[in-house]
């Protein structure tokens, strides 16, 4: 008879089924409440004397994030689980996932899930473009581009294709924004040749063309799905004529050849925070084939929706719901600003109290509204202002302000007019007519043509919107853009 002797798993964590300690090769990392055991979680919560998951959170001084994932059934880690089970006066044992064990000594043949960067338990809306674009890849579109400023969801966007399009079997995918990811055609056609399967020698990958030749071949008579990552990263600004366009021009004859190609099986989806304007032109001509998304922030439900998501409280009458309401406008919806700000308030010193954050961040978020306010009633012009959307916190220091701030750099470095135009405009403080923005490059001897493509090159890479207000053309910046290129501007003389 077999003897299942004690491990330093049983030890610590006895409450956990043995069939899963015992595996060799699995040792579960997180757990989650069976859904039978919901509504105990729930019940035990008040019956334990705590009136919502945040006074959980803050009596466990652990985040508020944590908590609702444990009531919502969805993965926390072991150490975690346990915490909060005793808290509530629950043996941990048995609100464990049942599925657990059947599922961990599964076949280890089995192909491992995708994993995931941007999209996860998290994730609101977009329901209906989803649904739009997998209809159109499952269809005719061969390249779907995802575009938008940095942070607004266009990777989780791609992930949550990855699964609709399922049946396209295990997706490839390259992203270019990792820091060990060469950008040259050869190492990327390499790459995906080898996930394919094939042979690549050293020879062979002097010989582009030929690896160019493989990888069509291979992509056109096979079904695959394939995620490119950050495709800005491949491309370098043109001063004249305001576009970008493409360091290698070996990923230009790609995409023509995927457009252009009689028959294609496989499918390309695209992220990037600048459009190839070179594909753009080319692709003009196959439009079936060819689709391009702008993503925009959250609508005003779906912003409540992440907020309530991490657990907080967005019921009517909740206390804070108004400043999350006030506070998802002020960022235009932006996911990942929303995301960092939600965390902030389910974690320590706040455990979900909105009230004591907005006591706390509350006036930066005022002054954008006094801002727009100022501007409804004709003080249309602020170059004063101190917006700190992007950076009022360590976390949105970090998180948000460092990835943008990446795009003022690549601006300035290929397309230097862009960037002065981008700093000189922020002192509006909403929509305004085209021609003002342009006459700010007056100052700075642009002739007409050159100020134009300026302008052109900030469109390329959505950092001006565009609207018609009362008839008229209009430009504005998005308010976390503008929180920063007011910084800039006010080191513009800097500029050679």
């Amino acid at each position: 008879m077999d003897i299942a002797y004690p491990t330093a798993a049983t030890a610590r964590f006895p409450f956990l089924p043995s069939a899963l300690i015992l595996l060799p090769f699995f040792m579960p990392r997180s757990i989650r409440v069976h859904p039978e055991h919901r509504q105990t979680v729930a019940l035990a919560l008040e019956r334990n004397g705590f009136l919502t998951q945040g006074d959980l959170a803050a009596h466990l001084e652990i985040a508020l994030s944590t908590v609702s994932n444990f009531f919502r059934g969805v993965n926390v880690s072991i150490a975690k689980f346990e915490e909060i089970s005793e808290a509530l006066g629950l043996e941990p044992r048995t609100l464990i996932q049942a599925e657990a064990v059947e599922t961990s000594s599964s076949s280890t043949s089995e192909a491992l899930p995708t994993t995931f960067y941007a999209y996860d338990e998290g994730w609101v809306g977009r329901d209906d473009l989803v649904t739009e674009l997998t209809t159109q890849v499952q269809e005719t579109c061969r390249l779907t581009l995802i575009t938008g400023i940095a942070g607004v969801g266009k990777t989780a966007l791609a992930e949550r294709l990855l699964l609709a399009l399922s049946d396209f079997g295990t997706p490839l995918r390259e992203n270019f924004d990792a820091q060990d990811r060469t950008a040259d055609f050869g190492s990327f056609a390499a790459r995906l040749l080898e996930k394919l399967g094939q042979t690549v020698t050293p020879s062979d990958r002097t010989e582009t063309s030929q690896l160019l030749a493989r990888l069509l071949q291979a992509l056109q008579t096979h079904r695959r799905l394939l995620l490119i990552d950050s495709l800005e990263e491949l491309l370098q600004g043109n001063e004249q004529e305001g576009w970008s366009e493409f360091q290698d021009e070996g990923f230009l004859a790609f995409f023509q050849q995927v457009l252009s190609a009689e028959a294609f099986q496989s499918r390309i989806i695209l992220t990037s925070q600048e459009l190839p304007t070179q594909l753009l032109a080319y692709g003009s001509r196959y439009r079936t084939l060819w689709e391009t998304t702008l993503l925009t922030g959250l609508s005003a439900l779906e912003q409540l929706t992440l907020f309530g998501k991490t657990g907080l409280a967005i019921r009517p009458e909740a206390a804070g719901r108004d400043y999350l309401v006030r506070i998802g406008k002020a960022y235009e919806g932006h996911p990942l600003a929303l995301r960092i700000i939600a965390g902030e308030i389910g974690s320590r010193p706040f455990f979900g109290d909105v009230i004591a954050y907005w006591n706390r961040y509350g006036p930066e978020i005022e002054a954008v509204e006094t801002a727009i306010a100022e501007a409804a009633a004709g003080q249309m012009s602020g170059a004063e202002d101190k917006w700190r959307l992007d950076r009022f916190t360590r976390t949105l220091r970090l998180n948000v302000r460092r990835r943008l701030e990446q795009t003022f750099e690549r601006l300035q470095r290929d397309a230097k007019f862009a960037y002065v135009l981008l700093c000189e405009a922020s002192v509006y403080r909403c929509a305004v007519p085209e021609a003002w923005w342009l006459s700010h490059l007056e100052y700075w001897d642009c002739n007409e043509a050159t100020a134009l493509a300026a302008l052109d090159a900030l469109k390329d890479r959505f950092l001006v919107e565009e609207a018609i207000f009362q008839g008229d053309y209009t430009l504005r910046q998005h308010t976390l853009i503008r929180s920063i290129s007011l910084e800039h501007l006010s080191r513009l003389d800097q500029i050679a």
